[in-house]
């Protein structure tokens, strides 16, 4: 592994910077180290080695990521190597490694901050900056003409790959998931609707300045073609976190309703909704637990286990009993 880190830090001139390799987390796909050069200069490696992606997809994701940067969206930019490429290509044995140099996002996680925002600043301000952010990045997505292809909802997430990936004695969580994706599939796909997006965006991938409040996005890695509202509906599930612990139903979907309609007014100062899929709501947080089901299944078979009940059982709940809002408003 060592030499396969020095032979990407070559190709991005950093071989006097220290390199310090970030713990991986379940369902991670990368090898990711920040760089760093007398405390000064600080940059993000990213060395993909699954070989489950094409350089194509990796072009696809750069070149967006370069574009909205380009564009002052809030997003760390993508940097080009010494050979002025945006993603490098390193042979490792038998596989090929894709290797991309990314800016550091300023400030930090929210988890790195004990799930405390700025000190004196209120929350409201976070989910307005968290929306307006999301919105910046849809409000230029609608505008991209990509030169790449990087792959849609619908060629990824459908009943030959379900039932590929999926084992038969989940039938009834197969079965609820083709009821939902016939309906994803009588969606509409216009340009104010539909198009690139960040399809993980949650505070696991995005810095908080907390001087400022500032959003800083990162890890596009998993995007692809889809409904807008799929970026926003998982910010939705997110958000459960804030009022998990709270006993009563009404009031946990009341602090549920706030917290939206906050992210909501950020995100229209950058661009519109659609009314028509934002009252479909539900229906795209049950998108975002077959995505949720759907990792599981496929992290258990990188790492070669068997997928672990704990994590489906909520999602599963869900989506057989038909049960909306990932059941946060259940008594």
């Amino acid at each position: 592994m060592l030499q396969l880190l020095q032979a990407a830090k070559l190709l991005y001139g950093l071989d006097h910077f220290e390199c310090k390799q970030v713990a991986g987390h379940d369902g991670g796909r990368n090898l990711v180290y920040v760089c760093l050069l007398n405390g000064e200069k600080k940059y993000v490696l990213r060395i993909s080695a699954l070989g489950d992606r094409t350089e194509e997809d990796y072009l696809a994701e750069t070149e967006f990521v370069h574009y909205l940067a380009a564009n002052h969206a809030p997003v760390a930019d993508v940097l080009p190597s010494i050979h002025d490429r945006l993603v490098e290509t390193v042979r490792q044995e038998d596989r090929i490694c894709y290797v991309c140099l990314f800016a550091y996002a300023r400030g930090i996680l929210l988890a790195d901050n004990g799930y405390r925002y700025r000190e004196g600043a209120p929350l409201e301000e976070y989910f307005y900056n968290t929306g307006k952010a999301l919105g910046a990045i849809h409000r230029l997505s609608k505008a991209f003409v990509p030169s790449h292809h990087r792959v849609h909802y619908l060629e990824k997430f459908n009943m030959a790959a379900i039932n590929s990936l999926i084992p038969d004695p989940y039938s009834a969580l197969k079965d609820a998931i083709a009821q939902r994706l016939e309906r994803f599939a009588a969606l509409p796909v216009d340009a104010g609707c539909y198009g690139l997006l960040h399809f993980d965006f949650s505070d696991g991938n995005y810095h908080i300045d907390m001087n400022t409040g500032a959003i800083t996005v990162f890890d596009f890695d998993n995007c692809l073609h889809g409904w807008y509202l799929f970026d926003l509906a998982n910010l939705w599930t997110h958000g459960v976190g804030w009022c998990r612990f709270e006993r009563d139903a009404d009031k946990r979907m009341a602090f549920m309703n706030h917290y939206f309609d906050t992210i909501l007014q950020g995100y229209r100062t950058e661009t519109d909704v659609s009314g028509e899929l934002l009252e479909q709501l539900p229906l795209f947080i049950d998108m975002v637990l077959i995505e949720n089901v759907v990792d599981a299944f496929e992290c258990s078979l990188r790492e070669g286990e068997e997928v672990d009940e704990e994590d489906l059982e909520d999602a599963a709940r869900c989506l057989i009993q038909g049960i909306p809002y990932a059941g946060i408003g259940e008594a």
